[in-house]
């Protein structure tokens, strides 16, 4: 599990069925803002398996990791995520 303030990034990847993650956000280095508690992960759901929980953080990003020079320098956007989407980041 992730902490308030930990480094993560969104993994890479591109999954055949449902995902929550974003593809803007997908390898994009981020921090948690906020522990959301588990959740019902939907991806698992729209497959049609168990709704198993997973923890959700709300991930904050700078606008210039996810759009490059075209993000403003002091701008940021979060994003709800469950876990298996993020790993720590270096």
């Amino acid at each position: 599990m992730f902490g308030v303030g930990d480094r993560v990034r969104t993994r890479l990847m591109n999954p055949a069925g449902h995902t929550r993650l974003p593809a803007y956000l997908r390898g994009c280095p981020g921090r948690i803002e906020h522990l959301l508690g588990t959740l019902p992960f939907s991806d698992r759901r729209a497959a049609g398996l168990s709704s198993a929980e997973e923890p959700a953080y709300t991930v904050r990003f700078s606008t210039r990791d996810v759009w490059g020079a075209g993000g403003d320098s002091h701008g940021s956007i979060c994003a709800d995520l469950f876990e298996p989407y993020l790993e720590a980041a270096e």
